[in-house]
């Protein structure tokens, strides 16, 4: 039968239509909603979690009708709620005051108990908000705060449901944003670590199939050298006598001359493979790299090399405070004169060789990628603009024998093999680069020694970088560079003190100020020098420090020196330049 819709009362008429728009609500709602998939593959196509947020904020919006929303995320080093998103940003004014008051009358915690939107009216009592943590079973992500419109009383439970959904799924991409970032970071990692062993691995098995080559050939070499110079010492010595004893008009002048020479040259060779199977450097002194090769570039061999050479020009790059090493003078005149020699092979038509020696630090991370000690080291590198190596002869450049060049007038194919015994003797490295038509340039890398030189002359006064008993902290994670700076300083007169870490030295700061920081840039593990300076001056406001690396100026010195930061010393340290350095900013 059907009923007349004049007789159904006005009441149920309005029940009705409410049915039905709760119907259409809960129907676009659950369109929007569960399917999720849009949601999902917009926001997993950033890592922002700001634009996670705006998508959010898009489904919002068709959904409830606020006058304005706001999204806040969590600091990670603060853990202060920062505003996101206000939309319309005029009503900023209105929301962010607001933020306060909700957490310190306890309407947050409500709201993250309750784990779903509630409604708070205004601090001043004029306007309705809605209140709604973003937060997974995890952690709290931030908060979403909707302002009502003036003449909205309340929002049904369902939309409020819809809203939790909307937020619970935002909270989820947030973790998942940071999930992703955290495995990306960790497979860069591990790839960066896989490439640093793998080149480690190939370098060291590089080294020993040439250590056992080189043990293999010394062996032999050792025992023909030793029978050679027996035999040799007859075929040089004699003709010397049989000279002086024939007039000089004698026929036999000339063949007895060239006995004599070759008889040298010989003895070159074998003196060669004696300094090749010497292992360890028996006789070592402290000697100093820039005396070595000025003694070489005025010595007979030299001048000998020019008579092939004479349009070589010798180009010298001294760094006047470079460190001594303790070696054996020999081996190192014979590798620089070999280096030399073959810069000047390689430029038959004349050219530059560069000679260059400076003091340079090897962190943790080169140190074990060339199996050395963590130090300091001088560097002595030779260049030239010749014909460069191809990749083929640079992996066989160093056996013995091997070489490309005039024997008898250039070389005895000893050479190289000499300068790689000698470098590995003193517990260096080597390192070379060679381009085609271009050049080559040799970096040997020796460890240095603070030892002094027995002929060394006194060192300059130092009268004016003493201290005046003033604090110094020395803030290294090498316990030898602490030594060292600590010593050094000790000697200009201060009071000295010194810490493994940033950790220890803010801790060291807390209890006991000092006048001035020495602050390494580079520490592992723990926090590096920046930060660290950053911390401190929070603590100790204008705290004097003065910088030090073992790398050049960089980005990380320039910021804290802008922070207030001093001078920066380049490692290794020198006497002269870390007391000159301590002495300025302390009377700054």
């Amino acid at each position: 039968m059907k009923r007349n819709p004049e007789n159904i009362s006005g009441h149920l008429l309005a029940r009705i239509e409410y049915l039905e728009e709760s119907r259409r609500f809960m129907q676009n709602a659950l369109e929007m909603v569960l399917p999720l998939g849009d949601f999902q593959q917009n926001i997993y196509k950033t890592t922002d979690p700001r634009q996670v947020l705006l998508e959010a904020e898009k489904r919002i919006l068709r959904l409830l009708p606020f006058e304005a929303q706001a999204m806040y995320l969590v600091d990670e080093k603060t853990s202060d709620f920062e505003m996101a998103i206000c939309e319309p940003t005029r009503f900023q004014h209105l929301i962010g005051p607001e933020v306060d008051f909700m957490i310190e009358k306890g309407f947050f915690a409500w709201a993250l108990r309750e784990k779903k939107g509630v409604t708070i009216v205004s601090k001043d009592h004029s306007r309705k908000y809605v209140l709604h943590v973003i937060a997974n079973y995890a952690r709290i992500r931030g908060m979403f705060i909707g302002l009502m419109p003036v003449r909205k009383q309340s929002i049904r439970d369902a939309s409020l449901t819809v809203l939790s959904i909307i937020l619970l799924n935002t909270a989820n991409a947030i973790e998942s944003l940071e999930f992703n970032a955290l495995l990306q970071n960790q497979k860069r990692l591990l790839e960066n670590t896989v490439k640093e062993r793998t080149e480690k691995l190939v370098h060291s098995e590089r080294k020993l199939r040439q250590l056992e080559k080189m043990e293999v050939i010394g062996t032999l070499a050792g025992g023909v050298a030793h029978d050679l110079n027996n035999i040799l010492s007859g075929i040089v010595s004699y003709p010397e006598l049989l000279l002086m004893k024939l007039p000089p008009d004698s026929d036999l002048r000339k063949p007895v001359q060239t006995i004599k020479k070759s008889g040298e040259k010989a003895a070159t060779i074998v003196q060669d493979m004696l300094t090749m199977t010497r292992r360890g450097v028996a006789v070592k002194e402290v000697l100093n790299l820039n005396t070595t090769i000025r003694e070489y570039l005025l010595s007979p061999e030299f001048q000998k090399m020019k008579s092939y050479h004479s349009k070589i020009e010798i180009h010298k790059e001294l760094a006047a405070d470079v460190l001594n090493l303790s070696g054996s003078p020999v081996h190192l005149s014979k590798t620089v004169m070999n280096l030399v020699s073959n810069a000047a092979e390689a430029q038959p038509d004349g050219g530059q060789i560069t000679i260059k020696t400076e003091n340079i630090y090897l962190d943790k991370w080169q140190s074990e990628k060339h199996g050395v000690k963590e130090g300091d080291y001088i560097l002595l590198q030779v260049s030239d603009a010749g014909s460069g190596i191809s990749s083929e002869d640079l992996q066989r450049i160093f056996e013995p024998f091997y070489t490309k060049k005039v024997m008898g007038r250039s070389g005895t194919g000893l050479g190289m093999a000499v300068v790689w015994g000698t470098v590995e003797d003193h517990g260096g490295y080597i390192d070379v680069h060679s381009v085609i038509g271009d050049g080559t340039t040799f970096q040997l890398y020796f460890p240095a020694t603070r030892e002094k030189r027995s002929d060394r002359r006194a060192g300059i006064s130092v009268d004016s970088i003493k201290g005046k008993y003033e604090s110094i902290l020395i803030v290294d994670d090498v316990a030898e560079q602490r030594e060292i700076a600590s010593e050094m300083l000790k000697s200009l007169q201060y009071e000295v003190a010194a810490v493994a870490s940033g950790e220890e030295a803010i801790q060291y700061i807390q209890e006991k100020p000092v006048d001035l920081l020495v602050l390494d840039m580079i520490m592992d593990p723990g926090i590096d020098g920046l930060e660290t300076y950053k911390r401190i001056i929070d603590l100790r406001p204008g705290q004097k420090a003065v910088i030090a690396s073992g790398f050049s100026e960089t980005d990380n010195v320039k910021m804290a020196q802008q922070l207030g930061a001093g001078p920066y010393v380049k490692k290794p340290y020198l006497l002269e330049k870390i007391g000159k350095a301590v002495r300025e900013e302390l009377d700054k």
